[in-house]
């Protein structure tokens, strides 16, 4: 089976030696992505709320820059600095994605690229 690299510039530009998303026939393995402004290449300012709303918005535009939509994906992999933050980071999720829910696992990490609080990445199946 071949692989596709998947790239698009309304998400920010990886920052190592890694692709945005790598298709390998109707699944799609998105890369994390952190709250960076991709005009910018800039951390966003703000709460956490704002950066995950952030880093959900780049992965809607890789989503988008492979052929799908947030509603194919399958997987997510969420990424918190403080597990204090997992009540805001869930009702930003909310905005994002509606029942049935992707299967998902949360993780407080001792620290993210670019001193950020949050990164996402997940898996999207394409019909």
């Amino acid at each position: 089976m071949s692989r596709q690299i998947v790239h698009t510039d309304q998400a920010p530009a990886a920052i190592g030696p890694y692709s945005q998303a790598v298709r390998a026939g109707d699944t799609v393995y998105l890369s994390g992505q952190i709250p960076l402004d991709p005009a910018t290449g800039l951390l966003v300012e703000g709460d956490i709320a704002t950066q995950a709303r952030r880093a959900f918005d780049n992965l809607q535009a890789v989503c988008k820059a492979a052929g799908g939509s947030l509603e194919q994906v399958v997987r997510l992999g969420l990424y918190l600095t403080d597990l204090d933050n997992f009540a805001a980071v869930n009702a930003v999720m909310a905005e994002y994605f509606s029942a049935p829910y992707p299967a998902r696992s949360t993780v407080e990490v001792s620290g993210l690229p670019r001193g950020c609080v949050f990164e996402v990445d997940g898996i999207l199946v394409l019909d």
